[in-house]
């Protein structure tokens, strides 16, 4: 009981001493750049493999990506664009929506197909 209480305390010591500690983390590489047309460019990496880039044209479009590995393991990778119709953000890892049922999609056929006339009511 000794010796295996003993390997347990040893292996639970080598995964906390193999815990990565993300306060550590440093930059490795960071380029910024403001133009006088309001265009911008910026990205930037971490030791801890954070990487992160954007460009754009003032408050009225951007686009960029950024990369992480999440607790789990799992690489994060997300791609956005910013404009005039919102945030768009694209990535595997982002929860997409069930498929329509077939019975809407007919539905939305026959009421395409059979437009609704306005019946005008007298006064």
């Amino acid at each position: 009981m000794y010796k295996t209480s003993l390997i347990f305390a040893a292996v639970c010591l080598v995964a906390c001493c193999s815990a990565a500690d993300e306060s550590d983390a440093i930059v490795t590489q960071y380029r910024s750049e403001v133009n006088e047309d309001g265009s911008y460019n910026y990205d930037y990496a971490t030791s801890n493999n954070i990487q992160a880039q954007e460009s754009g044209v003032g408050g009225s479009y951007a686009t960029g990506s950024y990369g992480y590995t999440a607790p789990d393991g799992q690489p994060i990778n997300l791609e956005y664009t910013a404009d005039e119709n919102g945030y768009q953000p694209r990535g595997d890892h982002l929860p997409t929506p069930p498929p329509i049922p077939d019975y809407i999609l007919r539905a939305l056929q026959y009421i395409e197909a059979h437009p609704f006339t306005r019946i005008q009511l007298k006064k």
